[in-house]
């Protein structure tokens, strides 16, 4: 009983945060135990690591990760657009951007990352697709 109370008050804690706040949370918990949030991957399933590899540069990328590398000279227009993209407030847009490197969005499509980079880039910032 003690333990599902503690844990239903550390979920009403994470529901009240920002996505800043909950992307900087992650990275903590990476960072302190060692771990990684990212799915693993199913080597049995891809037969063996060669025919895994072979696949895996034939098939293309489908989802990316957006980071922002660098503000370039117009810090207020990327804050800008980075609270369009992301729907962030202006306090955690403005720490996103102060923070660059810094993720902008995950798991997006090729046309969206595409898109993304191309606004960022016109207010003179460096973007990554990864």
């Amino acid at each position: 009983m003690a333990e599902e109370k503690k844990i239903e008050e550390m979920l009403g804690s994470i529901e009240t945060m920002s996505v800043l706040e909950l992307s900087n949370l992650v990275k903590a918990i990476e960072e302190k135990f060692g771990v990684t949030a990212q799915a693993p991957v199913m080597a049995a399933a891809m037969g063996s690591p060669a025919q895994g590899a072979a696949q895996a540069e034939e098939e293309e990328k489908t989802t990316f990760t957006v980071v922002l590398v660098s503000t370039g000279d117009k810090k207020i227009q990327v804050i800008k657009e980075i609270r369009t993209i992301t729907s962030l407030g202006l306090k955690e847009a403005k720490d996103l951007v102060e923070a660059a490197p810094k993720t902008v969005k995950e798991g997006v499509g090729k046309e969206e990352a595409e898109e993304i980079k191309k606004k960022l880039e016109a207010q003179g910032a460096k973007v990554e697709l990864k």
